[in-house]
């Protein structure tokens, strides 16, 4: 019985290290995710080099060093069976873009084991149809009858959300359109300015693309939102094989940044992403401290404030 007890105890020390070390080792398993699936955001967005690549806030900012500029969709706008059209998130930005370039890329990612998080999966494509619902509206009240006819207002939502919801959403598709004519967005500057109407697409790294078949973005009859979902929705431990340091995969590992980054901000990550990946996980930890430490006081000499979060 003591010997037990002894093995018992030595049992639950070693869990008790094993979950110290991967609470240490948090840090660096995040930063080296988030690099991972860069990797699928960059090979993605070189698909289609002509449309500019946006970062969904703030999760989504986290994935290439390389974003034209940024957009904010919530995911609680599209929480199941509470699904809302924010006119305080309009981003028209958006919307103009796409129309101006023909098209546009949106990145984000999830943790909670979907392919997609709830912004891509109902709150954008929501937004998409409303957009579209009232540029026909205001077509077709100016006389171009034929070309509000030929304009597609269909709510395109991918295959995974059910037809009872979709029924739900398209219910209030009337209301969310007035509610979008009464926030004083310019429909008149929106229609001369989208030649198609907006439609979004979905690309997660479990998406089959043949690269010998990839689609002129001009070719398809709407402006494409490509809906890019950063994150492997498999977690696990993953080994790397060019180096020496084990890491394990968190999916999502961009969201919920004040729980992990301990100051770091996505900017500081590309500035030194490689010294930083490859440090490893037992000085990682000290480097982030580094790195902020000497932003803040940078920061400070030039007279600025460090971000918020940095604190």
């Amino acid at each position: 019985m003591g010997m037990e007890a002894e093995e018992g105890a030595k049992l639950s020390i070693y869990k008790a290290a094993r979950s110290i070390k991967r609470r240490d080792n948090s840090l660096y398993n995040a930063l080296r995710s988030i690099y991972q699936d860069s990797i699928f955001v960059s090979e993605i967005s070189q698909l289609w080099p002509q449309l500019p690549l946006l970062a969904n806030l703030r999760c989504g900012l986290w994935y290439s060093r390389a974003f034209h500029s940024t957009c904010y969709f919530k995911s609680t706008d599209g929480h199941t069976n509470n699904c809302s059209f924010s006119t305080a998130r309009l981003n028209l930005h958006v919307a103009h873009l796409a129309g101006q370039k023909g098209g546009c890329m949106i990145v984000d990612s999830t943790r909670r084991g979907k392919r997609f998080p709830d912004s891509m999966s109902k709150t954008i494509p929501i937004w998409a149809c409303v957009f579209n619902r009232a540029i026909r509206d205001f077509r077709d009240s100016n006389g171009c009858h034929e070309s509000a006819l030929q304009w597609d207002c269909s709510l395109h939502l991918p295959l995974w959300v059910s037809q009872t919801e979709r029924a739900s959403i398209e219910e209030r598709l009337e209301e969310w359109t007035l509610l979008l004519k009464a926030s004083g967005a310019d429909i008149a500057s929106l229609a001369a300015c989208l030649r198609k109407p907006l439609r979004p697409l979905w690309i997660s790294q479990r998406t089959v693309i043949w690269l010998n078949e990839v689609p002129h973005h001009e070719s398809w009859d709407f402006t494409p939102i490509i809906l890019v979902s950063a994150s492997s929705s498999v977690g696990g431990s993953q080994h790397s094989t060019t180096s020496e340091f084990s890491w394990n995969y968190i999916p999502g590992a961009g969201d919920d940044e004040e729980s992990w980054a301990r100051g770091l901000s996505p900017g500081l990550f590309w500035k030194h992403v490689y010294d930083l990946i490859n440090s490893g996980p037992d000085v990682c930890n000290q480097k982030v401290a580094d790195i902020v430490e000497k932003s803040r006081v940078s920061c400070a000499y030039r007279g600025e404030s460090a971000p918020a979060d940095d604190g």
